[in-house]
């Protein structure tokens, strides 16, 4: 059997005889008029890579294999020539020809005419008809256009194909993609059942000669094909073998008399044939697609070590996934799909955010098409691994474009859906690794994806004012508010530290109000993509509209205070302040802080203009940007704390004085800072800090600073210096006067 099967794989096995024979006897036909015009449109347009060609093949071999596994249900014959169901491949490199050898249902002599002698005419398809398209079993057939054996002609100059059908003799078939003609095969039936290709491979294509090549594009595209592929390989290795030259025997004698001439043997040894170690090339079948489907399978059928297994082998991760799901999807398209969480997030995941991320693989009927899909995942769910396989997913001939970006679509969405499920299913220790990992995409996904943005308010967390070094999700957040509290409250900043003492949080914390901490870049951003979460409006702390106080007793003391305060609020919006705020108004969120600047609704925080200054691609002055950091704040005034109290005195008392208004100007500056706001003006500020410095240190304002003893010196020589050159020039000037006295 193993000679008849080398007899197959090997066409130069012919002998001359048979060689003329299979010559002469060979019948020629010429290619269908629309052939010749489509052949070359497809080895130079329809295949973008050429190395498709052996996934194209591998893929025909197992329609072959599902075809005659199909009629041996109800013919039990139909498997006895050859019992084996797998595809053999071997590449013969003296003479530049790779064979793929399958023991499936091969082709009559009709089947060659009808089925290589016809593009788009597919075996599959003509097989599908007659077996009846709708038995589920026969779906499972890949090839569907009749086009994927010509891709042969990528790397080929002739292609020849022997194949044997139960119920016909085996035949040759041979094309140079010109013409083509067939022949009995003089061998006789040396295959038993079964299609060998072989492929005479242009010299640019001598590549897919070398076994790592091949593996790599055997484990890529056809690595869970359902039958065995097995690749003629070599492995050497050492071995001991007898030595049979009695110069070599008496080498290794003497050799060893030398080591043992020291030693004393007091017993005699039995007597050892003497060997070598060797360098042997051995040549066996290897198995390249070990790795079986597992999603075909029921999820509750397979186990969770069976998962980690495929897991690893997949992706190459050395760790364990943190989540999974397995599941099948029906409707306008149905899919199998299993999608992983990498425990850990990889370096360049954010920096290369919205670049083309292959951690989906496509798959048609277990056939790898390609990794290289935008629309497969939403760009916030670049982390997830998995891969989709189709049944009945439309492709182009060339199975490298989806025809119908629809379903697309329809797979992104149930993609994206499983894959939000999968999350939430975390269990809340591993929920914090995660959120370590990979919150970052969840909250852009709450800005970027519309459709699943309630999914997505449920995975936030946030640290709070709770005290708690757990971030809160938002609904154990509601579930804590106070009686009658309408807003969930935030505050954004660099970091806990500066937000939590900020004048902002000061009385909301004082009142037992909880706060969020939002100290990321990127989550004041995600914050306002959302308008509520579970019916509550979120609030930013920092921005006009909030309050605190609606019982009557509240507005008439806050109506006592305006009343009160209204000299200083005029004075500091008309005069003191006149082109700097907006208006100066009583505020209710200060507790200690005397005075604060407070954004108008549609403003900019002073968090959200830093993180725009400081983006490195920000447009030099932007209209749209240098409208919002010039907006006029208001500024909101304690009327509790001792300083404001002071200089509402003052005010009443003499408005025009200098000191008061530089009073002001530093309260100013200094709510712009506690506000989170940038200073435009340094050095003014700096100048009324010493101002204050020294008036509270009794130094006059007028006092001048001393000067360097060296500056002195400096000064004297520069001056007399001076003086020389004013000399010499009155005396030049003088001779000038008498020459033209003289000339006169």
């Amino acid at each position: 059997m193993w000679f008849r099967e080398e007899e197959a794989i090997k066409l130069d096995g012919l002998s001359v005889a048979q060689m003329k024979e299979l010559h002469e006897k060979a019948e020629k036909h010429a290619f269908q008029a629309e052939v010749n015009r489509m052949m070359k449109l497809i080895i130079n347009s329809l295949y973008k890579n050429k190395e498709i060609f052996l996934r194209e093949l591998i893929s025909n071999a197992s329609d072959a294999l599902d075809k005659i596994r199909f009629l041996s249900v109800t013919d039990k014959e139909a498997l006895a020539a050859n019992p084996d169901m797998n595809i053999k491949i071997k590449a013969d490199k003296e003479n530049h020809v790779l064979h793929i050898t399958d023991s499936g249902i091969g082709m009559s002599k009709d089947d060659l005419i009808n089925n290589l002698g016809t593009i788009a005419r597919s075996g599959t398809s003509e097989f599908l008809t007659k077996a009846g398209e709708n038995d589920a079993q026969m779906q499972d057939l890949i090839g569907q256009f009749g086009v994927g054996f010509y891709s042969a002609f990528l790397v080929a100059d002739k292609v020849i194909v022997t194949t044997k059908n139960n119920d016909d003799e085996q035949y040759i078939w041979e094309s140079d993609a010109h013409s083509f003609s067939i022949v009995k095969d003089p061998r006789g039936s040396s295959l038993g059942r079964g299609t060998t290709v072989s492929l005479h491979l242009k010299q640019e294509a001598y590549d897919f000669l070398e076994p790592d090549t091949l593996k790599d594009l055997i484990k890529r595209y056809s690595q869970f094909i359902t039958f065995n592929i097995f690749l003629w390989s070599s492995k050497t290795e050492m071995v001991e073998e007898p030595i049979e030259d009695e110069e070599e025997a008496a080498e290794a004698e003497k050799a060893e008399d030398e080591e043992d001439e020291d030693v004393s043997i007091e017993e005699e040894k039995e007597a050892k044939p003497k060997t070598k170690e060797v360098e042997k090339t051995t040549w066996d079948w290897d198995l390249m697609n070990g790795s079986k489907p597992i999603w075909t399978r029921k999820a509750s059928e397979v186990s969770d070590e069976e998962y980690v297994e495929f897991y690893k082998q997949f992706t190459k991760d050395m760790e364990e996934p943190m989540g999974k799901i397995h599941f099948t999807a029906e409707g306008e398209v149905t899919f199998k799909s299993i999608l992983f969480i990498p425990k850990k997030s990889t370096s360049d995941l954010l920096q290369n955010y919205g670049k083309k991320m292959e951690h989906i693989k496509l798959y048609v009927k277990r056939v790898f098409i390609t990794s290289d899909f935008e629309q497969m995942m939403p760009k916030y769910l670049a982390f997830i691994k998995g891969m989709v396989d189709s049944d009945d997913l439309p492709l182009n001939v060339s199975r490298e474009t989806l025809q119908q970006h629809k379903l697309l679509k329809v797979i992104k969405k149930k993609l994206t859906r499983k894959a939000l499920d999968m999350i939430k299913k975390i269990s809340d220790e591993e929920y914090e690794e995660f959120w370590k990992e990979y919150s970052t995409f969840i909250k852009l996904g709450v800005i970027e994806d519309a459709s699943n943005r309630t999914r997505l308010s449920k995975l936030l967390r946030f640290i709070t004012s709770s005290g708690e070094e757990t971030p809160s999700s938002l609904q154990s957040y509601v579930e804590r508010m106070k009686d009658k509290q309408e807003h969930i409250y935030f505050m954004a900043g660099s970091s806990k530290e500066e937000v939590a003492s900020s004048p902002f949080v000061e009385r909301l914390l004082k009142r037992g109000y909880e706060v969020l901490y939002l100290v990321d870049p990127v989550d004041e951003y995600c914050i306002q993509a959302m308008p509520e979460f579970d019916g509550k409006k979120f609030q930013n702390v920092a921005k006009e509209g909030l309050k605190l106080g609606d019982s009557e007793k509240s507005k008439e003391r806050k109506e006592a205070m305006e009343k009160e305060y209204e000299p200083l609020l005029t004075w500091l919006k008309e005069t003191a302040l006149k082109e700097k705020i907006e208006k100066a108004v009583i505020s209710e969120r200060l507790s200690d802080s005397p005075c604060a600047l407070v954004a108008s609704q549609y403003g900019w925080s002073g968090n959200m203009e830093r993180l725009v200054s400081s983006q490195a691609y920000a447009k030099k002055n932007d209209p749209t940007q240098n409208f919002y950091l010039n907006q006029k704040k208001t500024l909101e005034v304690n009327p509790r704390h001792p300083l404001v109290k002071e200089l509402l005195r003052r005010v009443e008392t003499d408005q025009d004085d200098l000191t008061t208004q530089d009073l002001a100007q530093v309260l100013f500056d200094t709510a712009t800072l506690r506000s989170g706001y940038s200073l435009k003006d340094h050095v003014g500020f700096a100048a009324r800090i010493e101002k204050m410095l020294k008036l509270s240190m009794n130094v006059s304002p007028d006092e001048k600073v001393e000067d360097w003893p060296e500056d002195l010196e400096d000064d004297e020589e520069n001056e007399v210096k001076e003086g020389e050159e004013e000399e010499e020039e009155e005396e030049a000037e003088e001779e000038e006067v008498h020459e033209d006295h003289d000339e006169l």
